[in-house]
């Protein structure tokens, strides 16, 4: 028999004779993918227009909506990241800026492990509401949540009114309060306030 015909036959799945090492990896080949190690929720929170559901779309789906509505109620995306040589499975939360749904948003300040506020550089207003919104965490969220406070929209940096140096300010004052600014638009420094926040969770 011609023996390149032999491996052909050998190599088919359909075969009586396949080989059991072939088999061996198929089988392999078809198992789920490993599970994560960590489970972990984060909510995004601030007021309305600061680009909170732009900044979880351009961490999640690397994508920009110029014109997004505004969230109603909740909204969330998955995401799973390695860092630390784990598999983390993040669960990433997007609330509504208006106050009107703030009975509806306070429930999942409760099993966040971490709380990422935003307010836009352009904006004074947004800024100013940030001890409003620094009170809904000290009422709802566990002390053991990380914060990270983000500056966005910095692709308007000629439009900027809240500097760098108030922000720093701000922050110094709230312990435990990390400090980013970012462009969802531009995809400027997203991805790297989300991996440093779930890396402080990671080392608590």
């Amino acid at each position: 028999m011609d023996s390149r015909y032999e491996i052909q036959r050998r190599a088919g799945g359909g075969s009586a004779n396949a080989s059991p090492a072939l088999g061996a990896q198929s089988r392999r080949r078809k198992m789920p993918p490993r599970p994560a190690d960590y489970k972990l929720q984060i909510i995004i929170i601030g007021s309305r227009g600061v680009g909170k559901t732009s900044l979880m779309e351009r961490f999640t789906d690397d994508t920009f909506c110029e014109a997004c509505k505004s969230t109603v109620g909740v909204d969330f995306k998955i995401k799973t990241v390695e860092l630390r040589g784990k598999k983390i499975r993040l669960q990433i939360w997007d609330t509504a800026g208006q106050e009107r749904f703030n009975s509806i948003t306070s429930a999942y300040y409760r099993g966040a492990k971490g709380i990422v506020l935003v307010y836009d550089i352009t904006k004074q207003e947004t800024f100013d509401d940030l001890p409003k919104w620094m009170k809904m965490i000290d009422k709802y969220a566990s002390e053991e949540a990380e914060l990270l406070l983000v500056g966005n929209k910095l692709d308007c940096e000629t439009d900027r009114i809240i500097t760098r140096q108030t922000a720093e300010r701000f922050t110094s004052r709230i312990s435990g309060l990390r400090f980013c600014e970012a462009s969802a638009k531009d995809n400027f420094n997203v991805e790297e306030c989300f991996l440093k926040l779930v890396d402080d969770i990671l080392a608590k």
